[in-house]
């Protein structure tokens, strides 16, 4: 991209609208996922084939993510992401309209494509403003997301208690947020590319920059989709505990994520990216290992608490580190971005073959040692700068852009 000068105002208005775009995008995501059991009985689809349906979620993101950074090259980055983001919006009435399992997995296959695309456009303009910035902003960018998620699913909690239409409440949701998504797109940065640079290929493989980073988020997000999936089954089955507090220990794993990624600049302009990252292991760790030894709903609640506030950081931190380490950060965002998307695609349902083959106890084993291993390999997220001889961290990697 050509090296645009913006000024710190014009910086920070495109930060905030940054922020505004991925609450957008977290709040499809919530809107959706409440009501997954109207899909579903619209759909006549038994658990396994929706299961198979909602695979076609991340097949989608995956096959389309790499197209992102080739989007942005040809129409610039503010058109991109406008034109990205409206095509995940309004994806989210496709799966309402689905009357059966093929209709429906083609429908989660769009709506997984747009969500990776929108996906990938959005992070690599929040790096290029963090770059900007000269500090960090992407674990706020996706306590946003979270943010977003949150007051999405909110949305369609009342729907559904409401016993509202599904097609009805994903079409206004659809519009409101097309809408919303649309406005605040005119303060993000515009970047062009160079007359010069060559656009970036259709498919590419990931650099091995990208493959090491994207091991660190698998580890992070196979926590987090275990987590979500089967922390109130494990407090049901494993301990007995009530279907308020199953639901409840879920609730406050999503709530310690979020506060924790807003929170989480502050602690990572503070102590720097690998740091925070190992801190975050430990503690991710310590919350895995009170799950696996837990007696009672209340301890194991804790240790769902801790493991969400230990890996909360990580994906932005990925994120953003895969941004600063090339020459070609959708390529390499692209690249993190498939690889913890297979994470969160395969947690869940490995999660329940080991469970099924021994026990939930030994399945969470499994979750707390690779929690345990972005303590070992948090030092891959440094940025290498060759050029400024040195490893820095993706904190001071961040170089401000000049008053013009």
């Amino acid at each position: 991209m050509s090296d645009v000068t913006y000024t710190p105002d014009e910086v920070r208005r495109a930060r905030y609208a940054v922020a505004a775009v991925f609450a957008v995008h977290g709040a499809v995501t919530g809107s959706f996922a409440t009501r997954v059991p109207w899909v579903q009985e619209h759909a006549s689809l038994g658990a396994g084939q929706l299961g198979f349906a909602l695979a076609f979620t991340a097949f989608g993101a995956s096959c389309a993510m790499p197209l992102a950074g080739r989007i942005s090259h040809r129409f610039g980055s503010r058109t991109a992401l406008r034109g990205l983001l409206a095509l995940w919006t309004l994806s989210l009435v496709l799966p309402s309209v689905a009357p059966n399992l093929l209709t429906l997995c083609l429908a989660m296959f769009a709506y997984g494509a747009s969500a990776g695309m929108a996906d990938v456009a959005m992070n690599a303009l929040g790096v290029e403003v963090e770059r900007r910035l000269g500090k960090s902003i992407m674990s706020g960018l996706h306590g946003m997301w979270s943010a977003g998620a949150l007051i999405g699913s909110a949305a369609g909690t009342l729907a559904a208690h409401l016993g509202s239409d599904a097609r009805l409440h994903f079409a206004l949701a659809a519009a409101v947020l097309t809408l919303l998504g649309f406005v605040v797109c005119a303060w993000v940065l515009d970047l062009q590319p160079a007359e010069d640079e060559e656009p970036p290929p259709r498919f590419a493989l990931p650099p091995r920059s990208a493959l090491l980073i994207g091991a660190v988020g698998f580890c992070a997000v196979f926590a987090e989709g275990a987590s979500l999936d089967w922390s109130a089954v494990y407090l049901r089955d494993r301990l007995e505990g009530s279907a308020g507090l199953a639901a409840a220990s879920t609730t406050g794993f999503m709530l310690t994520m979020a506060v924790a990624r807003i929170a989480g600049d502050a602690v990572v302009n503070r102590f720097g990216a690998v740091r925070t990252v190992r801190a975050g292991g430990v503690l991710a760790g310590l919350g895995g290992l009170l799950v696996v030894l837990a007696g009672h709903p209340a301890v194991a609640m804790a240790g769902f608490a801790l493991m969400g506030l230990g890996i909360a950081v990580v994906v932005p931190l990925c994120f953003a580190a895969a941004g600063h380490a090339g020459p070609n950060p959708s390529q390499a965002i692209a690249g993190v971005a498939t690889i913890t998307y297979t994470s969160g695609l395969i947690a869940p349902s490995l999660i329940g073959g080991v469970a099924q083959a021994t026990s939930l106890v030994v399945s969470f084993a499994v979750v707390t040692v690779l929690a345990c291993g972005l303590a070992v390999f948090a030092g891959v997220l440094r940025t290498a700068e060759r050029g400024g001889g040195g490893e820095v961290s993706a904190r001071a990697a961040a170089v401000p852009d000049p008053r013009p």
